[in-house]
């Protein structure tokens, strides 16, 4: 009598952070399913929990630290559960975490996600918590197994690190200088991804329009689009962020001539102040950021623009806040992800004179928040009556039972609530699948299509999300461990 095979080992990966770590943790997951391990079910405890951190939002250290102290009483209660951290805060805080955690098995940094598998196995073998954070790049996290979230959008990144020195962010000391694959490479994953459905992606980088500065290219980033939009099957490109002082009117032109690259453009202010610009890091000053603007309206008068904006930097006055005001009101932005400034430790800005109570940051940040909610519903409002093509979304996609609605991304990035006719012949719009339909209504953060679809196009994608399944790839790391080889 043959005994059954036993069930795999499970795990569930916890992401915190930007676009990046998202990223990370699909390779993560990857990792993972190539060594063996299987997800953990919905609402089931998991034999392995890695978190993903994040060391740039406020209180960041206190949320691992939190969510690790959760985790400690279902380990106890599950003879070996696992737990690993990862990412920046990993990074940063290196063998801190197992002295206030000692029931943290991995922990590992930014520079060897690949290595997440044969730690896990370490620690399972040697029965203590295994601590590795590499100060370099082992392994270009694209040539990494990935397990997709989404049958229809990637992301891909084009480059990791950061040349910048932005006096608030740890980014670059966290993630290192800046590595850029080469061309043929991102063109390659693209293809396979297109092969496998994928309608759309989104380059990632610290600073995509640098990218080509490591091999001496610098319209390189204008090159990818432009290359990326040849790609049959490919319908839409995005990419985040770019950084104002790289920003080229080749790009531009790029993003105009190239019918799959949306017109959707992620430029990040920080602030309008050319003093708090200067203590900030940040090579541009107000004059040249909404040139840039203004050049890509010229092309592309139908561009949604966004940004990110940090409110309360040290030294920061009334004069510097109106300044911001003024640029808000001047870029009308679609939207912005806005900030106050906090503390973060091994920044320059940490040590800066000038730290504002936070009494004085609510105040302003509240100014701000209210002005950009009144330009993103008249920009918002600016759309009804216009026929947007949305690709209907994985869980902002799920129907509403109550309004009857999915939700969709138009092209420029916003996010449509538009009503779905049940299934019927053709079973239904499904995750995946792009439809057209005319805009009725606006709020101040999304649209709304009330009226019958102009189109439905079924797609591929729509079909792997309705048969559950994600896209894999299957990376290029030789030697990948088991669970359960010898360490």
């Amino acid at each position: 009598m043959t005994t059954p095979p036993a069930a795999p080992r499970t795990y569930r990966v916890r992401t915190y952070g930007c676009q990046m770590n998202v990223h990370d943790s699909e390779r993560l997951a990857g990792l993972l399913e190539a060594a063996g391990y299987a997800p953990a079910a919905e609402g089931d405890e998991a034999d392995v929990v890695v978190l993903n951190t994040c060391a740039v939002r406020e209180n960041a250290d206190n949320r691992l630290y939190g969510n690790l102290g959760h985790l400690r009483p279902v380990k106890a209660a599950r003879p070996g559960m696992q737990i690993a951290v990862g990412g920046c805060l990993a990074q940063k805080d290196r063998g801190e975490i197992v002295r206030r955690a000692p029931w943290v098995d991995v922990v590992f940094g930014t520079h060897n996600v690949g290595a997440l598998p044969a730690l896990l196995e370490r620690a399972r073998h040697n029965a203590r918590a295994q601590v590795e954070i590499k100060e370099a790049l082992e392994v270009f996290p694209s040539t990494l197994p990935a397990r997709r979230d989404s049958a229809y959008s990637a992301w891909v990144s084009i480059s990791v690190g950061c040349n910048n020195t932005c006096t608030f962010c740890i980014v670059p000391s966290l993630r290192g200088r800046e590595e850029d694959r080469r061309p043929g490479d991102v063109l390659a994953e693209v293809r396979a991804l297109v092969d496998q459905g994928v309608l759309e992606v989104t380059f990632l980088g610290q600073n995509v329009n640098s990218y080509g500065a490591g091999f001496g290219d610098r319209g390189a980033f204008a090159d990818l689009l432009r290359a990326a939009g040849r790609i049959e099957g490919l319908e839409r490109i995005r990419f985040t962020s770019p950084h104002p002082r790289d920003f080229t009117d080749d790009v531009i032109a790029a993003m105009a001539e190239t019918p799959a690259v949306c017109h959707q453009l992620h430029m990040p202010l920080q602030s309008g102040s050319d003093d708090v610009l200067r203590r900030m890091r940040r090579s541009y000053r107000q004059e040249r950021y909404l040139g840039i603007l203004d050049r890509v309206r010229a092309a592309m008068p139908d561009a949604a623009i966004t940004t990110d904006i940090i409110v309360g930097f040290p030294g920061e006055t009334e004069a510097d806040f109106d300044a911001t005001l003024d640029v808000v009101r001047a870029a009308r932005f679609a939207s912005a992800f806005t900030f106050q400034y906090s503390k973060r430790p091994g920044t320059p800005a940490a040590d800066m004179d000038g730290q504002l109570p936070k009494a004085v940051v609510q105040e302003r940040y509240e100014r701000l928040v209210a002005l950009q909610d009144d330009i993103s519903w008249a920009e918002n409002q600016a759309q009804v009556g216009r026929t947007v093509e949305l690709l209907v979304a994985a869980g902002e996609g799920s129907k509403d039972a109550r309004t009857g609605r999915s939700t969709g991304r138009a092209r420029d990035g916003r996010l449509v609530h538009f009503t779905a006719p049940d299934g019927g012949a053709d079973g239904g719009v499904r995750p995946g699948d792009v439809v057209e339909t005319v805009v009725t209504r606006a709020a101040p953060h999304h649209l709304v299509a009330d009226g019958p679809l102009r189109s439905h196009r079924r797609t591929r994608a729509g079909d792997a999300s309705e048969a559950g399944t994600r896209p894999t790839t299957p990376g290029v790391l030789l030697g990948m461990p088991r669970v359960g080889a010898p360490a």
